[in-house]
């Protein structure tokens, strides 16, 4: 379960304090998914972030499964649970390939180099990268990379899984190739998913639905599925 109670934060700099989250209360459970709407400057995106303890607050807790971000001996755990795909894929790609850097994260937790191929294939296979996979990232467009980025973040197998617009570059077609793998981890592998999209169509995939409007989540609405 991904939890925050009473959460606050600020953007600091030389011009001053930006307060942007302001006691937002939040809690996702296992299999859930949670879209994440509201408009540019709401909140969305840094919220997203405290989730795997990329940020952390100035007041308040986040726990994933009892685990404290703000716990910097439990960073490299949260982040196996709760993997982040971001808005850009330049800030998260880092191997010398598509393969490499899609392997790089199962590599990291010790994994036998039978299951890491096996990984790697299967995620690329999700996300349409097969034929790219020898393939160095910068000859990529835009769209190319940010499913590297998403090939990257299933290979790790989370429990949860933070989408932030991580298909707006992405042609309609796709986007939703994309959405129905996910959907399709999240119903068959029980992944909890946090999506923040701007595409209205895109919101029904989850069971959730939280607003943000000025730093905090002015409503929540949760359904079966």
């Amino acid at each position: 379960m991904l939890e925050v109670k009473d959460l606050w934060f600020s953007y600091r700099s030389e011009e001053g304090t930006t307060p942007v989250l302001k006691g937002v209360d939040l809690t996702v459970r296992e299999g859930q998914w949670l879209s994440l709407i509201g408009a540019n400057g709401s909140g969305k995106s840094t919220l997203a972030m405290m989730f795997n303890g990329l940020l952390q607050p100035d007041h308040g807790r986040v726990t994933v499964d009892g685990i404290d971000t703000a716990d910097d001996s439990s960073l490299w755990e949260i982040r196996q649970r709760v993997a982040y795909v971001f808005q850009n894929p330049e800030n998260q790609i880092i191997g010398a390939t598509v393969e490499e850097d899609v392997a790089f994260g199962p590599e990291n937790l010790g994994l036998d180099p039978r299951e890491i191929r096996r990984r790697v294939d299967e995620v690329l296979e999700i996300t349409g990268m097969e034929q790219y996979r020898h393939q160095p990232p910068h000859r990529l467009s835009g769209g190319q990379l940010q499913k590297v980025a998403l090939a990257g973040a299933l290979a790790m197998k989370p429990k949860y899984l933070i989408l932030d617009e991580a298909c707006s570059m992405l042609d309609p077609q796709s986007r939703e190739k994309v959405w129905e793998s996910v959907e399709t981890l999240h119903r068959d592998h029980g992944i909890a998913v946090i999506s923040i999209t701007h595409f209205p169509e895109e919101v029904f995939y989850g069971n959730g639905i939280a607003l943000m409007e000025n730093g905090r989540t002015e409503a929540i609405l949760w359904q079966s599925k």
